[in-house]
Order: structure tokens, then sequence, then C-alpha cells
């Protein structure tokens, strides 16, 4: 959710340039800056989550992009994944066996491993 600042920001400023498909909506400044590149922003559904904005926004959001890549979202390929929020700090995070929450015991080293040594 976005806060009151960033709200009443958005009612006096704001231009709504789009929405992508996880119900966020995108804006950019009404009148052009000058001297300096109009400012763009997301206002989020939901928890605020940088890693919520689809690759064809986050393109226009960081200006490599002049225009949203909204039509590109619906050309999606068969080997691309849905979008996974970022689970890191939350109970679903990656926890691989041995980690303190796992029961924090690995497996015996093999042998297999040999440091290295600056002499060679």
């Amino acid at each position: 959710m976005a806060t009151v600042g960033t709200r009443i920001y958005t009612a006096l400023f704001g231009k709504r340039v789009g929405e992508d498909r996880f119900g966020n909506i995108y804006y950019t400044e009404k009148k052009a800056a000058k001297g300096r590149r109009t400012r763009r922003w997301v206002v989020y559904k939901g928890i605020v989550e940088g890693s919520k904005v689809p690759a064809e926004w986050h393109a226009w959001l960081h200006y490599t992009v002049d225009a949203p890549l909204s039509d590109k979202a619906e050309d999606r390929y068969d080997w691309q994944k849905e979008h996974l929020p970022n689970l890191t700090g939350t109970k679903h995070a990656y926890r691989p066996a041995g980690h303190e929450y796992q029961g924090g015991q690995r497996a015996k080293a093999t042998g297999d491993y040999q440091a290295w040594s600056p002499e060679g």
C-alpha cells in the first residue's frame, strides 16, 4: 500500500500510464520536468515489494525504454515461469539442508575437496 504522502503526490502530480497483470499501477509526472528526467513511479497493489514489478515495466521505470512494453507482456514463451515473490526473511524462504532452521546437521565432507594453495 502506498503511503499517504505518495497518494497525495500521485493525486496532485501523477498521470496514470498503465497497470500490470498484478494490479500495480504506474505513473509519470503530468508536466514535463525542466532540466531533469520526468519522474516515474509505481503504486503497488498489496504489499510493497520491488520484485513484484514485471520485466516489461521494470525497463520503463528505469528509463531503459521510453514507452512501457506492456503489449509484450502477453507474448510469453512456454519456458517462462510465472512470477514468484521474494521469500527472503519469511517462513517460506529457501533453507538448504544444514541450515540452522533445518536442524543444523550437515553431511560429512567426502574428502574430494582440495584447498587452493598459491604455491601451486
